[in-house]
């Protein structure tokens, strides 16, 4: 029987699309640890509430691959991902330097099963990007990505590895632009840094910024090299809400999109940008925060969606199955279907939650100037930059392989998704927590702490993404390198 993958029009542009959703039944039983605000099992709250509106039957639905060292390597370092692979909760007493070196043990915690937690919201996102290149899907979905913080060598914000770069990386094998927007409440800094002096991807991010982790994504923060101009930040205060988000949103998107043309786009919905969440400060309402994938949707460019922080993990449930709604074109309704979950979001039961009554402090001064300024930047990029391929390089296994699997390995579109989510919903060794602890004073720094300022010195982390690309098809001159790269040593010292 056909479910139908392609979703009902949407109101806006009628126009159908086929959306791919990856989803892991084992991602809810990973666990950061008592008190830790990062709570994977929001991933399982979502999936809950997208079988029991009945959205599942609308979507492929598919098991992702796990990533493997060689597939994390694209953009990591080999020393931090055999570190991740190795590292137990029984055995990091006994590593403590490379605890340190990696920036592993606070706020991003060794807990049991850490390395695969990696692989399965990795292979989820790269395995999406794989989908799109392939045409076998308009947008994919994976919720359990969007780990925006992670570096080449180390972990940074609860994020181990960065699936966005990954996936990033394997849709410039299909597509000569790449644009990544990031409407986390933080600053998309781990994928800023990795494309900062390419002109193949435009990074745009929208978040608070002052006093806030991890302290960068200044206005001025435009790029570097090739990639000037090709980074975008938003910087906004407390409290901003529906209307003054999206009068940033919509004029500096379109305008991406009219002068950057690009290919595929990716858009991490990071709920932490919700009204009330635990360890944000603005004040969008979950239709507000959906309008922007609404908004992305519109533009008819093949979509990634991908999660990444919200931490009152009813409204990220709440937030992202409106948004997989959105992306299929379906009006989901306010009254929350009973299931296995529906105690979390009493006393009202309902889908949407009213934004606060808090100040919002951005200025309508304020908000025109950083409007002004972002503008007058995209205003400086005459035309979309055009790349030469030499050879595509190969598909990365992973989506591909899932259809080769029989059994458990994937869920098989066709079938009775209803009796899928009963098998793999039963919940294992999650602990709910209906009544949230308060913060302890570890994660309280989390709203407290600056980072250092954006290395633009990083180049090998440029460096890694190129070598992963195989994109140096034009043949360089090795004077300009020469020059280019005495300048770039010039501003590290």
């Amino acid at each position: 029987m056909d479910t139908g993958s392609n979703s009902l029009p949407s109101a806006p542009d009628g126009v159908k699309r086929k959306v791919c959703y990856f989803y892991d039944p084992e991602v809810g039983n990973y666990y950061y640890g008592q008190g830790h605000p990062m709570k994977p099992h929001r991933i399982r709250m979502t999936h809950a509430l997208l079988a029991h509106y009945g959205l599942l039957q609308h979507m492929q639905v598919h098991k992702p691959f796990p990533a493997r060292d060689r597939d994390l390597c694209r953009f990591h370092a080999d020393d931090y991902v055999a570190f991740l692979r190795s590292i137990t909760p029984e055995t990091q007493q006994d590593h403590l330097r490379q605890l340190k070196r990696f920036n592993v043990g606070e706020d991003c915690p060794v807990f049991d099963g850490l390395y695969s937690f990696c692989q399965t919201y990795a292979g989820g996102s790269v395995g999406g990007a794989v989908k799109l290149n392939h045409d076998q899907c308009d947008i994919a979905v994976n919720w359990a990505g969007g780990l925006h913080h992670a570096k080449k060598c180390e972990a940074s914000g609860f994020c181990y590895v960065n699936d966005i770069v990954l996936a990033i990386l394997e849709l410039l094998k299909q597509h000569e632009r790449v644009l990544y927007v990031d409407i986390d409440i933080h600053h998309g800094d781990g994928v800023e840094e990795a494309f900062y002096t390419t002109d193949r991807v435009m990074t745009v991010s929208f978040h608070k910024f002052g006093d806030y982790f991890p302290g960068t994504g200044d206005v001025r923060d435009i790029g570097y090299g090739k990639g000037k101009y090709y980074s975008l930040n938003v910087p906004l205060d407390d409290g901003i809400d529906d209307e003054s988000y999206h009068f940033l949103f919509k004029p500096i998107i379109g305008k991406v999109m009219e002068v950057f043309r690009p290919g595929a786009v990716v858009l991490q919905c990071g709920a932490d940008s919700l009204s009330g969440d635990r360890l944000g400060c603005f004040n969008l309402s979950i239709r507000g925060h959906a309008e922007c994938v609404k908004y992305m949707r519109s533009f008819n460019v093949p979509l990634l969606l991908l999660g990444g922080g919200g931490y009152t993990i009813r409204n990220v449930a709440r937030c992202w199955c409106y948004e997989t709604g959105v992306a299929l074109g379906i009006e989901v309704d306010d009254k929350m279907p009973q299931h296995e979950y529906y105690e979390y979001f009493g006393p009202d039961y309902t889908l949407h939650v009213a934004p606060s009554n808090m100040e919002n402090k951005n200025s309508r001064h304020l908000l025109e100037e950083i409007q002004s300024k972002l503008l007058e930047n995209l205003s400086r990029l005459q035309h979309a930059p055009s790349v030469q391929f030499q050879e595509r390089p190969p598909d990365s296994d992973l989506g591909e392989a899932e259809e080769d699997h029989d059994g458990d390995e994937t869920w098989d579109p066709d079938s009775d998704m209803d009796v899928d989510v009963e098998r793999e919903l039963v919940p294992s060794k999650v602990k709910k927590e209906i009544v949230e602890p308060q913060l302890n004073g570890l994660f309280q720094d989390d709203q407290r702490r600056s980072g250092e300022h954006l290395r633009v010195s990083d180049t090998a982390v440029a460096e890694t993404c190129m070598k992963a690309l195989d994109i140096s098809s034009q043949k360089a001159d090795e004077d300009n390198v020469k020059v280019e790269q005495n300048t770039v040593n010039d501003l590290t010292k």
